[in-house]
């Protein structure tokens, strides 16, 4: 897995929307709030939708190099075998678990993780099933030193505890697309991450999930530090065309997309109709991915 990560041509399919995403992942999938009445029922629905996607003959290894879980995706099955151990056996994709509980409200313009006391049992079981690393998500929306250096500090002092349990952390500062200074916001925050990616030590590698720039070429410097092992761009709200354009302006760096890569995708589709959508949609990504 390791060697796939590292040398592989594809990008990572984001598939962890948790409690607060799902409602609005479902409705654009076309299941409207009404089709159903319990938490229970509705991660059931996100359920059918996934396996949906990971089984479909467009989703395979050859274009996907990873799958970020959530937590109820992994514990569940997709043809008779764990979530996790479908992905790499049946499809040669690497699969990764959203570990994080959502995000704190916003102080100095960012966002910190809530705190994960799961977090030992939650590694524990990841690696029970065969899980090859990790994602973890904050928020900043705006060029606060305070903010941005508080997401930083926490999400390497959680990386720090993953690599420990011998999984590879993807760290996800997210920058808000809409921020009035996003330009100004990614400089700060680079910043913050080359020092912590210094302070790693020998052998310790991680990845980074990182909004796409405003300057083409922002994130070389991030690419070439040795404790990188791979940087993967979010889609962050832009359409799939915005986030393929923007992201095949920036060589090395790989789709992880979630929203971008669903888009268009309902469950009114037949069969053929939604394997060949989404047979478009990994093509142009995976494109994007390897420019």
């Amino acid at each position: 897995m390791l060697d796939r990560i590292r040398t592989g041509r594809g990008f990572i399919a984001a598939l962890d929307q948790s409690g607060g995403s799902t409602p609005k992942a479902l409705a654009l999938y076309g299941v409207p709030e009404s089709a159903y009445s319990s938490e229970t029922e509705m991660f059931d629905l996100i359920h059918e939708m996934r396996t949906r996607i990971v089984t479909s003959p467009a989703f395979t290894g050859e274009r996907i190099l990873a799958a970020i879980l959530f937590e109820q995706t992994m514990d569940r099955q997709i043809e008779g075998l764990g979530s996790a151990e479908y992905l790499w056996t049946r499809k040669h994709v690497v699969p990764f678990l959203k570990v994080d509980n959502g995000l704190e409200d916003e102080e100095h313009g960012a966002q910190v993780m809530k705190a994960i006391p799961e977090l030992a049992d939650r590694l524990g079981r990841a690696t029970e099933h065969g899980v090859f690393g990790t994602k973890m998500r904050s928020v900043i929306h705006d060029p606060d030193p305070t903010g941005v250096d508080a997401v930083v500090a926490q999400q390497f002092e959680i990386a720090g505890t993953i690599l420990a349990a011998g999984l590879v952390p993807i760290i996800e500062p997210e920058v808000d697309i809409h921020s009035s200074a996003k330009a100004e916001t990614e400089a700060l925050l680079k910043d913050a991450l080359l020092s912590h990616l210094d302070g790693l030590g020998d052998g310790q590698e991680v990845m980074l999930k990182l909004t796409l720039p405003e300057q083409d070429g922002f994130h070389h410097d991030l690419l070439e530090h040795p404790r990188v092992l791979r940087v993967a761009a979010l889609s962050g709200g832009y359409s799939r065309d915005e986030a393929d354009a923007r992201l095949a302006r920036n060589p090395g760096v790989i789709a992880s997309f979630s929203r971008a890569l669903s888009e268009g995708l309902t469950a009114q589709l037949s069969d053929s109709e939604f394997d060949a959508a989404l047979d478009a949609a990994i093509a142009a990504i995976y494109a994007a991915s390897t420019t």
